[in-house]
């Protein structure tokens, strides 16, 4: 059973020596948690069994900066569609691993979310740390300006369905009492502020959110770690799988399977997908399950939208990175390896070129990928600190690149609260 009673920090530390944080994991959201400790003064050392940073779910993903469009996936819409999901009837959305033992407390917690007040909470909860996370890349940017293709376009979302657009005004609706800047509009208003929407077929209305903005998250991350270590003296260690681990009674400390041991006086584990692993090591656990995505990228075509587009119904997203498109789809909860299925990555093509053909130089396609998103079962990052030595960053799904910055400042600052809190 895990205690909450606090402890007494470590003895030993001289009054003015700064605090050592090790960060397991160098995505977007182990970056921005060293960012966020660093400038707080912090001594920073990150990790990750990778060869260099953000190669794992930030390497390609859909690259939205999606502060107001922070919908919970489990909702009661999804609900009465779980039998045709679970025979394999929706091909956007397909689940894995039923069997697994693992997976049935994982979808009994998201089951259980699936109310129209639990999916309600989880969005605007979700919306609150989206925006904190922009004023969090806002400062960021002003205090270390670099490229990363970062703009803000704005989105259209497009609805097919007249009941999905119908619940998605309810949805608008909420999210503006509470921040949430969009605009629900006609089809006509939509092609009148992206041309390019012209092509894509029969859609009955379209949500507007101006203030969404893109960028990529790769060169992101390989710009934030130049500036980590050059102007923050962190330290990166990749090729670094860590084996061994503690966080309890003072101690803090990971080792590889070669014996190397880095010592510190906190743990962030931002490990995305690995997290589960790394925290059986200690004794915890954490409700997070794999969901795997794809994306490929192409030159723009003679009709590539200016602004990012999202088809709801064929769950597909397409953000303009400078003169290439990243085009992101499809989802297979439960789905273990990252291996690309050249049948899916086909599909998923097929399926862009079907809402706007011209979109992308689809016959020239330059990279495809996939990638395993950290899903919990609210939707919501699981941000806490469970142990003094030892602080979560973990479980951000879809979203993990639209809450990196809010999420990395929420974690530095459980550093300064002596409060504990259960794994949820």
């Amino acid at each position: 059973m895990l205690s909450l009673q606090n402890r007494a920090p470590a003895r030993g530390r001289a009054h003015d020596a700064p605090r050592r944080l090790i960060v397991i994991g160098t995505g977007v959201i182990g970056l921005a948690t060293a960012y966020a400790f660093a400038r707080r003064g912090w001594s920073v050392t990150v990790v990750d069994q990778a060869e260099g940073p953000a190669l794992g779910a930030s390497f390609a993903n859909g690259a939205q900066l999606s502060y107001a469009y922070t919908d919970a996936l489990a909702h009661p819409d999804l609900l009465r569609r779980l039998p045709q999901l679970t025979i394999g009837l929706d091909p956007s959305f397909k689940v894995r691993g039923l069997l697994d033992p693992d997976f049935a407390p994982w979808a009994l917690q998201f089951l259980r979310n699936c109310t129209w007040t639990r999916f309600s909470d989880h969005t605007l909860a979700g919306l609150q740390l989206a925006l904190e996370s922009s004023a969090a890349l806002e400062a960021l940017m002003e205090r270390h300006p670099f490229e990363f293709h970062h703009a803000v376009p704005g989105k259209l979302h497009m609805f097919r369905s007249r009941a999905a657009f119908e619940t998605a005004r309810r949805v608008v609706d909420i999210k503006r009492r509470h921040g949430g800047r969009q605009a629900v509009l006609s089809w006509r208003e939509a092609v009148a502020i992206e041309p390019a929407l012209r092509a894509a077929g029969e859609v009955v209305g379209v949500i507007h959110t101006p203030d969404d903005a893109v960028g990529d998250p790769f060169r992101f991350c390989t710009e934030l770690l130049k500036v980590l270590t050059q102007q923050y003296g962190v330290t990166a260690r990749f090729g670094f799988k860590v084996v061994r681990l503690e966080a309890q009674e003072g101690r803090a400390w990971v080792a590889n399977a070669a014996g190397d041991v880095l010592r510190a006086d906190l743990l962030a584990i931002c490990a995305g997908v690995d997290a589960p692993q790394l925290l059986r090591k200690l004794g915890l656990s954490a409700p997070v399950w794999p969901m795997k995505g794809y994306s490929f990228t192409a030159a723009v075509g003679p009709e590539a939208p200016r602004l990012s587009v999202t088809d709801s119904a064929r769950k597909v997203v397409f953000c303009r990175l400078a003169d290439q498109i990243r085009v992101a789809g499809l989802a297979e909860l439960g789905a273990q390896s990252t291996a690309v299925d050249r049948r899916r990555a086909a599909q998923l093509i097929d399926l862009a070129r079907s809402v706007l053909p011209a979109a992308a130089h689809y016959d020239a396609v330059t990279s495809v990928w996939a990638g395993l998103r950290p899903m919990s079962p609210s939707s919501l990052p699981i941000i806490n600190r469970p142990r003094p030595e030892l602080v979560l960053n973990v479980g951000h799904g879809m979203l993990g690149w639209t809450y990196a910055m809010g999420a990395g400042e929420r974690a530095a600052a459980l550093s300064a609260s002596s409060r504990l809190e259960r794994i949820p």
